[in-house]
């Protein structure tokens, strides 16, 4: 492989289970894989024996592996995508795992935590679920308001209230264990009264109804959620109640999660739900990502920051210096921007989950959440 210039992740982006594969030329559908691949190669301790789209895939163990061949034999991977359903049939023996952060709610793990036959576990902290607050719509574009709704905010009940304690309270954009984010930044501590003063700052001044006022007009903020997150429409509406306390109106809009995708990409939001990429992937994906128009929500939303050349090049030189000493220096550069701009609005530190059948032995995590090691578990 040739690179223009040096490229510090190459090798992790290598070695992740996605984006990237190694794949023969031979099996390229008219030259390229845009539409698939004819075949399936790998090297891997399982191969892909039967794939029924949007039932079930088979995978049995690849007996020319070059490592120790995994215990269980045959893998059968069923399709269920709602969650209710996916537990029932867990419960009524029909699968033996559970396995993913966003397959397994709070309360289906608190379930399982106490039923007889069963066991639960947690990973350590993945990736930080947050919101992302666009920096060129109306109110928002005022650093003071942006640091106003980020004070509203009690992290710890929405830990403990929404994720049965199974996700953290989240301070940082990401979390102090991911590489070159052990940083100190600001820090938006829970307080309506220093909300409110922020806002009066701000010129939003409360009326005799309760309401923030400015030239006549409300302070009303739209925020956007993928309905059919559980969790997300949870933390809408205690965000909603929020806001109310201290005057602001917080119009919240559920969205089909493909249109909430594409309106995050084209910047037509102006608070939406985010989540960092998570180890090994950041905090390089995570930065790249804020370069580049419509990967997600981050390029739209800093548009209205002074310092997003700044930011963007930072990054950019973070990326290519072979010195870690001047990557850190400019990856944490980047955090205490950011923190102090109020652009994301930290929540927990997501962690991936398993519940399987206590017969069921070697379960656990990769650093990676898309990662199901089933070549450690046995019977």
């Amino acid at each position: 492989m040739y690179l223009n210039e040096p490229y510090f992740p190459m090798m992790i982006e290598l070695g992740v289970i996605r984006p990237f594969r190694f794949v023969s030329p031979k099996a390229f559908k008219n030259g390229t894989t845009k539409d698939g691949v004819n075949e399936y190669i790998g090297t891997g301790p399982y191969v892909l024996k039967q794939n029924t789209v949007d039932q079930e895939a088979i995978f049995e163990v690849n007996e020319k592996y070059w490592g120790e061949k995994p215990k269980v034999k045959t893998i059968r991977v069923k399709v269920i995508p709602d969650g209710q359903t996916r537990a029932l049939a867990l419960e009524k023996g029909e699968i033996d795992l559970l396995f993913g952060k966003n397959m397994i709610d709070a309360e289906t793990m608190e379930k399982f935590s106490t039923m007889k036959g069963f066991e639960t576990k947690m990973s350590e902290p993945l990736s930080t679920r947050m919101m992302i607050v666009n920096t060129t719509k109306g109110a928002l574009q005022d650093k003071n308001v942006r640091k106003a709704i980020q004070h509203v905010l009690d992290k710890k009940a929405i830990s403990e209230s929404i994720f049965a304690g199974s996700e953290l309270p989240a301070d940082y954009l990401l979390a102090k264990t991911v590489k070159y984010a052990d940083v100190d930044t600001v820090v938006y501590d829970y307080s309506l009264e220093e909300a409110g003063k922020l806002l009066d700052e701000a010129g939003w001044k409360l009326d005799a109804n309760g309401k923030r006022m400015k030239d006549g007009k409300p302070l009303t903020i739209k925020l956007n959620y993928n309905n059919s997150s559980v969790s997300e429409k949870s933390i809408s509406e205690y965000f909603q109640q929020q806001l109310a306390k201290i005057g602001v109106d917080l119009v919240i809009n559920g969205e089909e999660e493909q249109s909430y995708r594409d309106d995050m990409k084209a910047g037509n939001f102006e608070i939406s739900f985010n989540i960092s990429w998570g180890t090994p992937y950041d905090p390089q994906s995570f930065f790249g990502g804020m370069r580049m128009p419509a990967v997600y929500g981050d390029y739209a939303a800093q548009e209205g920051l002074a310092d997003k050349e700044t930011i963007r090049n930072d990054i950019y030189e973070g990326l290519i210096t072979t010195s870690e000493e001047k990557r850190q220096e400019l990856f944490a550069d980047v955090l205490k921007k950011l923190a102090d701009e109020a652009v994301y609005i930290p929540l927990t530190y997501e962690r991936n989950r398993a519940i399987y059948k206590s017969e069921l032995k070697g379960v656990d995590f990769e650093i990676s959440a898309y990662e199901v090691p089933f070549y450690n578990m046995y019977y």
